[in-house]
Parts: C-alpha cells; sequence; structure tokens
C-alpha cells in the first residue's frame, strides 16, 4: 500500500491547461484565445483555484470563450502543447503529487 499515492484534484482537468493561455490557444490552433484565457488566469492565485463554482467552472470559463469545446480532443491536443513542465510549475498540488510518485523506489 505504500506505493498507493491518491491524487484527489479539487478542480477539474481543464484547470491544469490554464498553466499557459498562450499554448492552450495553439494546441486548439485558436491563437486568437489567449488574451482571453490568460485573463481568467490572471483573476486567479493560480490555475488550480479556478474553481468558484459549478458555473463558472475551468470547462464552462472555456466553453465560454469557445463555443463547441470538446474535452477529448481539444483537452488533448491543448495538453500537449502546453507540456507537463508548465502545468507542473504553474500548479503546486499537481507537481508535488508527482513528484511523490517520482520519489518512490522500485
Amino acid at each position: 500500500m505504500r506505493r498507493f499515492v491518491p491524487f484527489v484534484q479539487m478542480y477539474e482537468f481543464e484547470s491544469l491547461l490554464f498553466s499557459d493561455p498562450e499554448a492552450f490557444a495553439q494546441g486548439v490552433d485558436r491563437p486568437e484565445l489567449g488574451l482571453g484565457l490568460r485573463e481568467v488566469v490572471g483573476k486567479f492565485e493560480s490555475p488550480e483555484h479556478i474553481n468558484n463554482s459549478p458555473a463558472t467552472a475551468p470547462s464552462k470559463r472555456i466553453e465560454a470563450l469557445m463555443p463547441g469545446y470538446e474535452k477529448p480532443l481539444m483537452g488533448t491536443l491543448a495538453a500537449l502543447q502546453i507540456g507537463l513542465d508548465s502545468m507542473r510549475a504553474e500548479c503546486a498540488l499537481f507537481d508535488a503529487w508527482l513528484a511523490g510518485i517520482e520519489s518512490l523506489k522500485r
């Protein structure tokens, strides 16, 4: 059981995508979205804090800026463009969880 390291994410997957708004916009081939995404991030301490109500959850904010947002496809494309390093740099809780997993000995 010592290798079981749960991660209870207090926010949606899309919060991680706010780690780099410009890369997100490039990943979904919508560079004009960068500014709107950056404005959302600017209102919060970190991407992990963008979750203050079901109506304004990260995915809802993305859908408001990008009607037709498809999480499985577009979320994956954005995540690939953003990269794990950017997500870790901007999301301390996520980074700490990954660091814990990385520290496990074989």
